[in-house]
């Protein structure tokens, strides 16, 4: 293998900035304002359906143009974070998201709302994919597993933390401040960025690959259009089909033009790497579990348990809480330097998925069922989830920090989505297989309430139902994520012979 130069305008990876923490605070306040923007829409339909006279559609673009957008641009924005700068990028990624904030929160319409979500979505990109690269950039070895832990312990928050804050806002304002919100936030995240973060950049080889990166947005904003759209429009729906056979077909493109092009956005060969492509399949599973399992979770609450959407989100707080215990004290980085990679990914998945079990068999008998199999699945999040990030990235050279970390969002956005479509889909087959024969056909659970009418047998069986879906598709979903972290294990502890070949280039 070729020797690659460091990054240039970086310091020795053994120089530990003094402001490092401080660094570390500032990219995770950042990364908690993307990630809140991901939830916090959804306790404002019922207001922005009344106040701007948003139609079902209307709220679906709203809430997808964030998503899609920010999807599309992840591997495009870490290449050029690892071009043009990581600190460049991430104050541009704060200047867009706040301007966008600033527009949605004072829309006039739904389409004035949805350009907003899309300028914002442009943003988070950039956000997603700078604030983890700075983060590996900052750390060396020895302090990048914590450093990491902490970074992913946002995530878990900003999911917890979306509904109960969109509520509260709700409570006291208008629509709007929910959004205008971000802007406070964003100036002292410039600010921050500003007088804290050193610039650091990949050494420039050639011209930028536009065509490579034209192709990966098509292909991703293709893919994950389909999943978002099949369950309401059908697996089989023209729509569907024909945005997954154009995304499938731009990632095939995307790949035969990365190999020919002489410096291309992403080099091919790293999925020959066994460590990567463990750290891949243990990546899209883990999101893949807890995206769809969370969708599941949800529902439960809401449907089958009966609370609204404020006190459901309270309902899973114990699953932040037990993440961020764990990652503030560390834990997962002492599990990781005591059982090495592969194993920690195995015990934290093994985890995550009895925690998964333990809510769909306990869930419905008591609290303390439901409370037990939450915290399991913090403890497993804890473990598995920042041990991955760790090794996508560590799989990576250091000099394309960036398109690491857009790996790893895409991962997470890919298999987020892929949950939520399968998970679904297993509901509904069983949803749908238990309906009594009064209300067969009925498409949703509110659908078949509603055509059971006021039958007290008719509706406890619909009811009955969906609870027996939700219990299997959250039992799918939990041998899901053990299988696949066992198989992640497996081959990364395949790899481990070969070292680390990437990351020593």
């Amino acid at each position: 293998m070729s020797v690659v130069a460091a990054d240039v305008t970086t310091p020795g990876r053994d120089v530990r900035p003094p402001t490092r923490w401080l660094i570390l605070a500032s990219v995770c306040l950042a990364q908690l304002t993307v990630l809140l923007d991901n939830t916090i829409l959804s306790v404002a339909i019922p207001s922005l359906s009344g106040e701007l006279g948003a139609t079902t559609a209307d709220i679906q673009w709203m809430i997808n143009a964030y998503s899609l957008v920010q999807s599309g641009l992840l591997l495009t924005a870490g290449n050029a974070a690892d071009r043009y700068g990581r600190k460049r990028m991430l104050i541009a990624g704060l200047v867009l998201f706040g301007l966008g904030s600033a527009a949605a929160s004072f829309a006039q319409n739904p389409g004035q709302l949805i350009a907003a979500r899309a300028g914002m979505g442009i943003g988070g990109a950039l956000l997603m994919t700078t604030t983890l690269a700075v983060v590996v950039q900052t750390f060396d070895d020895s302090e990048r597993p914590k450093a990491i832990g902490i970074w992913s312990t946002v995530n878990s928050l900003g999911f917890a933390a979306g509904p109960l804050i969109g509520g509260s806002i709700l409570a006291h304002f208008w629509w709007g401040a929910i959004f205008l919100i971000n802007v406070p936030v964003v100036l002292i995240g410039l600010v921050a960025a500003v007088r804290l973060l050193p610039e650091s950049k990949g050494p420039t080889n050639g011209p930028p690959d536009l065509l490579g990166a034209l192709l990966s947005t098509i292909g991703m904003v293709g893919v994950v259009f389909a999943i978002i759209s099949g369950p309401d429009e059908g697996w089989l729906s023209g729509p569907v089909l024909i945005s997954a056979a154009i995304g499938l077909t731009a990632f095939t493109a995307f790949a035969v033009w990365e190999l020919r092009v002489p410096h291309p956005m992403l080099d091919m060969h790293f999925f020959r790497n066994r460590r990567f492509i463990g750290a891949l399949a243990g990546g899209i599973l883990v999101a893949f579990g807890m995206g769809g399992s969370l969708f599941l979770l949800t529902q439960h609450l809401q449907f089958v348990l009966g609370y609204g959407p404020l006190d459901a989100g309270l309902r899973t707080s114990p699953l932040a809480l037990t993440v961020v215990a764990l990652n503030f004290t560390g834990l997962g980085p002492r599990v990781l330097a005591r059982l090495g990679t592969p194993f920690t990914i195995a015990v934290g998945m093994s985890t995550l998925a009895a925690g998964l079990a333990a809510v769909a068999v306990l869930g419905a008998h008591g609290h303390g069922g439901m409370l037990a199999g939450l915290i399991l699945m913090g403890v497993g999040v804890a473990l598995a989830m920042p041990t991955m990030a760790n090794a996508v990235m560590s799989a990576i050279p250091p000099r394309k920090a960036g398109v690491g970390a857009g790996i790893n969002g895409t991962l997470a956005e890919f298999g987020n989505g892929l949950g939520v479509a399968v998970l679904g889909a297993v509901l509904n087959f069983r949803f749908a297989a238990l309906l009594p024969a009064a209300v067969v056909g009925a498409g949703s659970l509110p659908a078949a309430l509603a055509a059971a009418g006021s039958d007290p047998s008719d509706r406890a069986a619909v009811a009955d139902a969906f609870a027996s879906g939700l219990e299997t598709s959250q039992l799918f979903g939990a041998a899901a994520v053990l299988l696949g972290g066992w198989v992640a294990a497996f081959l990364l502890r395949k790899a481990e012979p070969d070292g680390a070949p990437a990351a020593a280039e």
